[in-house]
């Protein structure tokens, strides 16, 4: 005969797991807000290096001609769909709906931000051999877009993306943290998701190639140099009932493209990130 009768409680609100829920890239490349069509075309135009001239022996004045370069972007229709038995909704723990409406959001905003960094990836101008993060790193990326005129002054158009691995390398360097460099300060108050520095809007994300190993792939770039075009209502949200089958359902929906516009406008810092993972 048993003694004592021990009870368990339910906690019926849910801890999310840890997870990448948010788009953060959108805001950082030049965005297309389509009504109609599965195709944006945007249309990059230089003047190639051209010089002004003088008139010509015969007085006329030689005239110059743009390059101009249309680059598409093919939408395609990206979905996230689950279901639930009102049986399963019933006997499980947790607001079930609710459950599998916020993790349909947050696997459509990784697709989000995974789909421009494919297309950052694809740049092939690099800092050269490996190294851990450093003002050095990033002068040099810097110094890499002004050779190519990139226009690294424009602040609000200037983005780099790196791992959490750099983010802590830059941490450790005085010209990063110091108040005497930076107006906020990093090392005080929460995490922030951006910051501003050496003129760049730093965006530490944990879905970069080679995360965690001595090949990471970090991005110094213009928004310029990356196109993004999704529908003008961006994220389908939809969330409903089937009374044939008895199951609920959250489903969401979205149409999008990224495309490399300008290859010079991005630079690939090749970082090492191996001795910052976990034993």
């Amino acid at each position: 005969m048993a003694e004592t009768a021990f009870q368990k409680q339910y906690r019926q609100e849910y801890v999310s797991g840890f997870e990448f829920k948010q788009s953060m890239l959108r805001a950082s490349v030049t965005t297309e807000h389509m009504s109609k069509g599965n195709e944006a075309i945007f249309l990059v135009v230089d003047a190639n290096g051209q010089e002004a001239r003088t008139r010509g022996v015969n007085g006329m004045i030689p005239a110059n001609v743009e390059d101009q370069n249309q680059h598409a972007v093919t939408l395609v229709e990206w979905h996230d769909l689950r279901k639930r038995t009102s049986f399963n909704i019933f006997a499980s723990q947790g607001n079930q709906r609710k459950i599998m409406q916020d993790k349909s959001l947050a696997t459509m905003n990784r697709k989000i931000d995974d789909d421009i960094i494919a297309e950052l990836a694809n740049a092939t101008v690099d800092t050269g051999a490996t190294a851990t993060g450093s003002l050095a790193l990033v002068t040099k990326g810097l110094a890499i877009l002004g050779n190519a005129d990139v226009d690294v002054e424009e602040e609000d158009n200037m983005f780099g993306l790196i791992t959490p691995a750099m983010e802590a390398y830059l941490l450790r360097d005085a010209a990063f943290t110091s108040a005497d460099y930076v107006d906020v300060k990093p090392l005080v108050g929460p995490a922030k998701k951006m910051r501003r520095w050496a003129g760049v809007n730093w965006i530490k994300h944990s879905r970069l190639p080679g995360k965690g190993t001595n090949a990471e792939k970090c991005f110094l770039y213009h928004r310029s140099a990356i196109g993004h075009a999704f529908d003008s209502e961006t994220l389908k949200v939809v969330v409903g009932y089937d009374e044939e089958q008895d199951y609920s359902f959250a489903r969401v929906s979205n149409f999008m493209g990224s495309k490399l516009l300008q290859n010079s406008g991005v630079v690939v810092m090749n970082h090492d990130g191996s001795a910052l993972v976990g034993a």
